[in-house]
């Protein structure tokens, strides 16, 4: 039997069940041999769904692996019309790992989204629902071929397929999750190459709430995409809201290694802890690109210093913030107080307006985040201030009344 490296762009030679199943028992071991017994009942009495039920078994089991590529071009390849097409596309981008060759490895991939496209321009019968699968099995099979020409340096190329897939993607509803997941993180690695962090960190996100990162990703995985995403956060020029990252189990990861001190700078962002900034700064070189960026990261706490001296006042205490009480509570000189406060307003993080003349701020809103415990608690006290003025209010308007 023929192993993954055979030429895999060539025709498929017309197809015969007992001679391939007779190849494959006398060429592969004896535990897969089951399998093709398997293959040969469910094949002659066309019982598609079945089969590709043990096709996914037959790739699962590892020591398929030499013989994946071989089964799905001559013998899958036979029938694959008649199939799930999103399924389909499963099996092909799980056989396509083993082709080592980067050319053929794009060959295999860009051939079969040519049949399906043409399957899909014969076809007159589809209900709505195959129909979709057939655009989802189009978007996952976009997105690992453009996967693949990342990984081989052709970014342009990436990112044309990255498109075509978004284009579809974008008109499907009660898309399958893996479909998701294949165009997030397609997207992620993209803009990761690309050293575009916002975007990174929010189609990272999007990548993680379409799998289950505990079952879905290795350790070493969920590691990398945790640090990663951490770096992100602290330098992507529009993202000052760590909230969903924050919450987010994938953080775990970063326990117990090297890098969990990035995870502390993370709750020291969103808290606008000046002084656990500076208290972390020590470990920056560690992470040569916080340290390259560190005016940026400084003016950073800063802001996120002011949206937290803000939301820690009650809203009549808003209304008159001076320069020297900004100046203090966010460590910068008075006379880079303004231009912080014009920073904070065109980010649109508060709303409000200066007073340049007495030297004031005035806030009407602040953009909302995720709270620490200590910032829970204060809130709380907050509310309690609140909650007895208001008792005592209706005191007074009961005893008048």
């Amino acid at each position: 039997m023929a192993s993954s490296s055979m030429d895999i762009d060539a025709p498929a030679p017309k197809f015969v069940l007992d001679e391939f199943i007779a190849a494959a028992l006398s060429g592969t071991p004896a535990g897969l041999h089951p399998f093709f017994e398997s293959f040969r009942t469910l094949y002659t009495r066309k019982l598609w769904h079945q089969l590709t039920l043990k096709l996914f078994e037959f790739f699962a089991t590892p020591t398929s692996a030499p013989y994946r590529v071989d089964v799905f071009t001559r013998f899958v390849r036979d029938f694959e019309g008649r199939l799930n097409q999103l399924r389909l596309v499963e099996m092909g981008v799980k056989v396509a790992r083993e082709i080592d060759n980067p050319q053929a490895h794009l060959v295999f991939l860009t051939e079969l989204l040519a049949r399906i496209e043409g399957g899909q321009a014969e076809a007159t019968e589809r209900t709505p629902r195959e129909g979709a699968e057939v655009e989802g099995a189009k978007v996952l099979l976009l997105a690992t071929i453009g996967h693949a020409k990342l990984v081989y340096g052709d970014l342009e190329g990436t990112k044309g397929d990255m498109d075509k897939a978004w284009q579809v993607l974008d008109g499907l509803e009660g898309v399958d999750s893996q479909v998701n997941a294949a165009y997030y993180v397609l997207a992620a690695d993209y803009y990761k190459a690309k050293a575009e962090y916002a975007p990174y960190y929010r189609n990272s996100l999007l990548y993680l709430a379409c799998v289950d990162p505990a079952t879905d990703m290795t350790p070493e995985e969920r590691l990398a995409r945790a640090h990663d995403l951490g770096i992100s956060a602290f330098l992507g020029d529009t993202i000052y809201n760590f909230g969903e990252l924050l919450m987010h189990p994938i953080l775990d990861a970063l326990n117990g290694t090297p890098h969990e001190w990035l995870k502390r700078l993370l709750f020291t962002f969103n808290e606008g802890s000046i002084g656990k900034f500076e208290a972390l700064a020590p470990l920056f070189p560690q992470e040569p690109i916080l340290q390259e960026n560190y005016a940026f990261l400084r003016q950073k706490i800063c802001l996120m210093a002011l949206i937290e001296s803000v939301s820690s006042r009650p809203s009549a205490g808003r209304a008159n913030l001076t320069f020297p009480t900004i100046a203090t509570e966010t460590h910068l000189p008075l006379e880079e107080v303004e231009h912080l406060v014009m920073k904070a307003l065109s980010l649109k993080l508060i709303r409000g307006s200066i007073d340049q003349v007495d030297g004031k701020v005035s806030v009407g809103w602040v953009q909302p985040r995720v709270l620490s415990t200590s910032q829970i608690a204060t809130l709380g006290q907050r509310i309690g201030d609140w909650t007895k003025g208001l008792e005592g209010v209706r005191g007074r308007v009961e005893v008048s009344v």
